[in-house]
């Protein structure tokens, strides 16, 4: 197969990278740099042996799109992407450009270039709105009402993705993540407290809660998130669907504390903050339907999945 990754050279984008080069696969990787790493692909070359290209772009681009088309991929896994709620609230316009017009550009390469299939990155987390505690965890028939830029955005490129499918029979597949974390994550990146928590409790540095920690999460590791990915680009798998990508498990701050800091052989209490503006209360997603699609299901508990990426902080 060959595969064209964009943000190939970031956090998800990198393991996927890792494990279509594992699989024996060709892979085209786009990636502007501006949160990825040319670090998060060393891995990878050290086992391309001449089956990674790697392409410098943003998909803002208009280039980006005959770069696709040149690449000529069977399937396009488009993780790029403006990911931080708080910069589509300050800056929406910005984040259209990315989220919207990137997701566009692409979708023209993979036409042009007569891809088989698209796997796009949806977002569990915005998606959906607010939902109510009581539909939690949320299934994929919950109307999606997204209440930042962020989330708006990528309902509208699951939804341009499917009117792709729906005039030119380009298959595609939207995965809408839960909170993924795990090994590469940036501490000081757009979101990942498991990341944060990990780079602070090994520099011991106090960990600061914001609100009184029962907000929950949904948090699932990436070597899970790279599987589902691989399992989507079946052809038929997921077909025009929007398939939710988690554990089903509520996972309260408090409770990843205390979890991670066990892990670290850590016993200090973390220190609380006021509460974000706007921060949900609870999130979880249903994954049922990854199950039956996809044939997908989560294999890394909490425990387990924190303790690599602790040892993978450890060793930088």
């Amino acid at each position: 197969m060959r595969a064209l990754v964009t943000g190939g050279a970031g956090f998800i984008g990198s393991h996927l990278v890792d494990t279509l080069l594992a699989d024996g696969h060709h892979v085209s990787v786009v990636d502007d740099f501006s949160s990825g790493s040319h670090a998060n692909l060393a891995a990878a070359r050290d086992i391309a042996a001449g089956r990674l290209v790697v392409h410098e772009c943003d998909v803002r681009d208009p280039a980006v799109t005959q770069l696709v088309v040149d690449a000529a991929p069977d399937v396009v896994f488009h993780l790029a992407a403006q990911a931080d709620v708080r910069v589509s609230v300050a800056d929406p316009v910005f984040d259209a450009e990315v989220n919207v017009v990137g997701t566009l550009r692409v979708l023209e390469g993979a036409r042009q270039a007569g891809a088989a299939k698209v796997v796009f990155t949806s977002s569990g987390g915005t998606i959906y709105g607010e939902p109510d505690p009581s539909a939690l965890p949320v299934d994929e028939t919950y109307p999606q009402h997204p209440v930042s830029p962020y989330g708006v955005a990528k309902k509208v490129g699951g939804d341009y993705l499917f009117a792709y499918s729906a005039l030119h029979g380009l298959e595609g597949c939207a995965l809408a993540l839960a909170n993924v974390y795990g090994p590469r994550q940036d501490p000081h990146g757009e979101a990942g407290v498991v990341a944060i928590f990990a780079g602070r409790l090994l520099s011991g540095e106090p960990c600061t809660i914001f609100g009184d920690g029962t907000q929950t999460r949904d948090f699932v590791e990436v070597s899970d998130v790279v599987a589902a990915f691989v399992a989507a680009s079946a052809p038929g798998a997921g077909a025009g669907r929007v398939v939710n990508i988690g554990t089903g498990v509520e996972t309260s701050v408090n409770e990843l504390y205390a979890t991670m800091a066990t892990a670290a052989g850590v016993d200090t209490p973390a220190t609380h903050a006021p509460a974000r503006a706007g921060e949900l209360a609870r999130s979880a997603l249903a994954v049922g339907l990854a199950g039956e699609l996809l044939g997908w299901s989560p294999q890394v508990s909490l425990a387990e999945g924190t303790q690599r990426t602790i040892d993978w902080f450890a060793n930088r």
